[in-house]
């Protein structure tokens, strides 16, 4: 396989990966929010003078599921934008391979 193709083909197999790591911690963290409401709405309801604990830790967990979700963004957009890691292994093996 030239150079120019394994390198399209790397870039296509990023595209997907990165398509992942955005939609599937975007789905995760939609359920989760959707759940952590849920459970906050039934503690209320119960005991409703616990109103203000249950929200501070409402919001700490909300910021903690949402973090695993900016995270993976950020590495999605870091494989698409930056320095890809793949792309330079496969110039490195090739290099070798070549004698180049």
């Amino acid at each position: 396989m030239e150079y120019a193709q394994l390198v399209a083909h790397i870039q296509g197999l990023t595209a997907v990966a990165v398509g992942l790591l955005i939609g599937l911690p975007a789905l995760g963290t939609a359920i989760g929010f959707g759940i952590l409401g849920g459970k906050f709405l039934e503690g209320v309801a119960r005991q409703p003078e616990l109103s203000p604990m249950l929200l501070m830790r409402m919001f700490l967990m909300a910021g903690l599921v949402d973090a695993f979700a900016a995270i993976a963004i950020a590495m999605g957009l870091l494989l698409l934008f930056g320095n890809n890691p793949l792309i330079l292994a496969v110039a490195k093996v090739l290099a070798v391979h070549t004698g180049a």
